[in-house]
């Protein structure tokens, strides 16, 4: 065969993809082949964190008709670098990180869908209508990816030191990295005082803070000291990365609302992570004391048709937890939908 008639069949080959008549177009999920409105979709998985793109990669791998939704507020976008993610040795960052993974959706032939869902009802037995500002889903399946909010206090300068990757949001994830350095820890609640407990494991070297907006009425001070945990005096006023010129120097300088400066090599914010599970919990399904989504093995919530992975689910927020979680959600629904 020629090269001009291997040319002219790839031609016609692209062209029959093209017509919307093509059933191998319809199997194979071509870009542009989305559903429309009226049209069921196997699966709407909703936010495109680790968990969500792992999920939507292994339905477009299944063949599966889906879409994929996100506001756009994924917590690894705030990661400067992790160096616990298997693969990586050299580290890689949050943004990075979701690149690499969209790039791969797109491969198959997969995308991401910009927007909010803004409510999800049973409509018809089996179906799903879920929606968003100008457009409706139908749906046989939905998984939820929408993780957890890190909370901040509102603390004057924190966010030069954010920018710097200096402010931190999990001990399991980086404390490796600050082992034997000055920890400083924000918040003034049971959970911090477990998270600088945690923190111990790694450095002698751990301060509670109490944020500008701390209830010290809640009696911190004998909690911490009968942890064992150094509490500074007063509440935080601002922060800043210290600029002063010696490289051997805490980055990171603290000062307090009398006047007291301290500097510490790093920060972690310890006032909670709520879950984004609205509307998951209008939908019926069941939630933990912490507001997180309980799930089966299978990643199922309590609600047929509901399926929920990473941060959202009730289990150790991790990244590598979450793409677990996506290929377990994917998988139970394929198998679900083969089953019908």
């Amino acid at each position: 065969m020629t090269r001009i008639e291997r040319t002219g069949m790839c031609i016609a080959f692209v062209r029959d993809m093209q017509n919307s008549k093509s059933p191998l177009r319809k199997a194979q999920g071509v870009p542009g082949t989305e559903p429309q409105e009226a049209q069921v979709l196997d699966c709407v998985v909703i936010g495109a964190g680790p968990a969500g793109l792992t999920a939507g990669l292994y339905l477009q791998r299944f063949r599966r008709h889906i879409k994929i939704i996100d506001a756009g507020q994924s917590r690894a976008l705030s990661i400067p670098k992790s160096f616990n993610f298997a693969g990586f040795p050299e580290g890689v960052s949050g943004d990075e990180l979701l690149r690499r993974m969209s790039q791969h959706l797109e491969q198959v032939h997969g995308c991401v869908t910009p927007g909010v869902v803004t409510s999800i009802e049973q409509g018809r037995p089996g179906l799903f209508s879920v929606q968003l500002a100008r457009k409706r889903l139908l749906t046989r399946n939905v998984i939820f990816c929408t993780g957890v909010q890190d909370l901040v206090p509102t603390l004057p300068g924190l966010d030069a030191v954010r920018s710097a990757g200096l402010l931190r949001h999990c001990p399991i994830c980086d404390a490796y990295e600050f082992s034997g350095r000055t920890i400083g820890v924000l918040g003034s609640s049971e959970h911090a005082i477990r998270e600088a407990l945690f923190l111990k494991h790694f450095s002698a070297k751990v301060s509670l803070i109490c944020p500008p907006e701390a209830d010290v009425s809640a009696g911190l001070a004998p909690r911490a000291s009968e942890a064992g945990l150094d509490l500074l005096p007063g509440m935080a006023a601002w922060v800043d990365v210290n600029r002063s010129g010696n490289p051997e120097g805490p980055p990171v300088r603290l000062t307090m609302d009398d006047g007291a400066c301290h500097a510490v090599d790093v920060l972690y914010a310890a006032l909670g992570a709520p879950p984004r599970a609205g509307l998951v919990a209008r939908l019926g399904a069941q939630l933990d004391e912490q507001g997180s989504v309980v799930t089966d093995a299978h990643c199922r919530t309590s609600v047929k048709g509901l399926y929920a992975a990473g941060d959202v689910v009730s289990a150790l927020n991790q990244l590598a937890v979450a793409v677990g979680h996506g290929a377990i959600a994917a998988t139970a629904v394929h198998n679900a939908l083969c089953a019908t």
